[in-house]
This record gives C-alpha cells, sequence and structure tokens, in this order.
C-alpha cells in the first residue's frame, strides 16, 4: 500500500486541475490564465512577479508572457516597484473581480465534490499529515542540496 501512496499525491494535482479545466473552459480561460488570476488573487495585490511564480511553481520568465495575455484582456496590471523599476508588482483590474468570483465558486464547488465523505476531523488529520510529509520532503530536499555530489 504504501508504495501506491506516492502515485496517488502525485496524481491529484493532475485531477483536481483537469477537472477545474473542464468546468471553466465556458468562461474562456486557459488552465495557465485560471491558475494565475486565481494564485494573484489569493496572494493578494502589489506583490513581486516572482512572488506569484513561486506561488504557482513555474520560473519568472515564463510567467511573462502570462502576465501580458491577462494584461491584454484588461484583468491584471503590472506597475513597476517604488524602489525598483524593474521590477514590477501586480495588481487586479476591476474587471477581475466578477470572473476571480465565478472561478471561486466552481473551484469551491468541485472541492466539496472531492472531498466527499470526509469529515471535518478527517480533512483536519489529512491536512496534518500531508503537511507532515512536505516537511519531510523539504528536508530531504535541503539536506540533498547541501550535501556534495560524488
Amino acid at each position: 500500500m504504501a508504495s501506491t501512496i506516492g502515485f496517488r499525491i502525485a496524481r491529484l494535482p493532475h485531477l483536481w486541475r483537469s477537472i477545474l479545466d473542464r468546468r471553466l473552459a465556458p468562461l474562456g480561460l486557459t488552465q495557465t490564465r485560471w491558475v494565475t488570476l486565481y494564485h494573484l488573487w489569493k496572494l493578494g495585490e502589489g506583490n513581486p512577479q516572482c512572488d506569484l511564480a513561486r506561488a504557482i511553481g513555474v520560473e519568472a520568465p515564463s510567467l511573462v508572457r502570462t502576465l501580458g495575455q491577462l494584461e491584454a484582456q484588461g484583468l491584471v496590471e503590472r506597475r513597476a516597484c517604488d524602489d525598483d523599476r524593474r521590477s514590477k508588482r501586480l495588481y487586479l483590474t476591476p474587471a477581475a473581480i466578477p470572473l476571480l468570483e465565478q472561478i471561486d465558486s466552481v473551484v469551491l464547488a468541485a472541492r466539496q465534490e472531492m472531498l466527499a465523505g470526509l469529515s471535518e476531523q478527517d480533512l483536519d488529520q489529512l491536512d496534518k499529515w500531508l503537511a507532515l510529509i512536505e516537511s519531510n520532503g523539504l528536508a530531504i530536499q535541503t539536506r540533498d542540496q547541501d550535501s556534495p555530489t560524488a
């Protein structure tokens, strides 16, 4: 059983995004765009592009194209930082808010369906287990990065 846990953990994000992609398709958003918008909304406005890239798990240069597309759609604004003109801070436009509320509604409904059959206690325990697994993984990653390769 333990040998399948990693495969299940790896499969869940793909399944989750596939469900959301199908349900968000009527809004005319690609996965890249809705993921970027949603993370920016949850992260909060005025954050640098690099922070959003880290939150999504992509390299900053690959995010630039998506932000340009969202900017062209009138959903996002990039503004130069006061203290570093090379760095850009991100802001949602008023036009993005109704769209984000629709996205959020779809996400919440999908989450309820995905987590059906789990009690609040089950969810709390699952969250603790996932946090422990993540912590262990980060410790391994740090240890591996710090040790010289042979």
